[in-house]
């Protein structure tokens, strides 16, 4: 029986496809015209004997024999496209020490996933990480102490270069157990002003402080900081001994679990997102392999989520 042969351009359009389920925007990104990407997809469905897509002019979805093909060939394709980076770099030469900072618990549960990855990726560099604190998060990217810093957004620095966005999570509010907001459902930002927020001291930007801990409600009502803490466990430390209360993110549940602490979601409040900042002049090939690691894994995830949805 002869073998069915694609091509690996075939499959790079399938793949993308996938994602955007648009044929101009999938051109866009293979820098290709959109009869391209008809061409490129009706040759795989020749060969594979099948359609792959239900499309018309309002909408372009996988079809289910599209979604057992796309779970069966997407690790594969990725393995492939991981060796021919992984020769690229040994080509380029990445090598040498790549030293990133993480903030809090950096990216979650990515954090492994990414180091593993560029591990995997790029073996002759050496990957060194270092934790930073929320005192003064940018403080060892401007000084040079570490080469790419995984933090917690905004970010707006004219020097730094934020990369790929690694997750997004809610944002809740510690108290301590026996506070009176521990038993209920969800608290809003208003109720900030009714009670007394710890406060952060350090370099950070004045907009990073005010998105983490703001300064006044959405109704304009001053919300009162006290006792001020320079380490996340001081903060913790100082939730449990009844001196204020804070806003966090949802993460720290699993993370940094006390039993004298509790989380209530704030229902009010903005996510919190995580990504990849670095020093624009100080961007290296190592620097930009990092990044691409981490566009990898977040695409990866997306991926997932969007065949679980499916």
């Amino acid at each position: 029986m002869e073998a069915v042969g694609v091509e690996f351009r075939e499959l790079e359009t399938f793949l993308v496809l996938t994602e955007e389920l648009h044929f101009g925007r999938t051109a866009e990104r293979l820098h290709v015209s959109p009869p391209r990407v008809t061409q490129n997809l009706q040759s795989l469905e020749r060969r594979i004997g099948g359609r792959l897509f239900d499309r018309t002019s309002r909408r372009v979805a996988l079809t289910p024999l599209g979604k057992q093909f796309w779970q069966d060939v997407k690790d594969a394709y990725r393995q492939l496209d991981r060796a021919v980076e992984q020769a690229s770099a040994t080509a380029r030469g990445i090598e040498g020490v790549l030293r990133v900072g993480f903030l809090g618990s950096g990216a979650n549960e990515l954090t492994a996933e990414l180091v593993t990855e560029f591990r995997a990726q790029h073996p002759g560099c050496e990957l060194r990480m270092t934790e930073v604190h929320c005192a003064d998060p940018l403080g060892p990217l401007r000084i040079g102490d570490v080469d790419a810093l995984i933090t917690r957004l905004p970010v707006a620095e004219p020097d730094l270069t934020v990369g790929p966005v690694l997750l997004s999570e809610p944002r809740m509010l510690a108290v301590p157990v026996g506070h009176p907001f521990a038993g209920r459902s969800s608290v809003s930002v208003e109720d900030l002003a009714r009670v007394e927020v710890i406060d952060v001291v350090g370099p950070a930007p004045d907009y990073w402080w005010e998105f983490h801990v703001p300064t006044t409600t959405p109704g304009g009502q001053p919300i009162n900081r006290r006792q001020a803490v320079r380490t996340f466990q001081e903060l913790l430390t100082a939730i449990a001994n009844g001196q204020g209360v804070s806003p966090v993110v949802e993460s720290v549940s699993r993370y940094y679990a006390r039993p004298d602490i509790a989380l209530v979601p704030l229902r009010d409040m903005p996510d919190s997102e995580v990504a990849l900042v670095w020093r624009t002049a100080g961007e290296t090939a190592r620097v930009r392999a990092f990044a691409e690691a981490a566009e990898r894994v977040v695409i990866s995830h997306d991926d997932e989520k969007a065949l679980r949805l499916a």
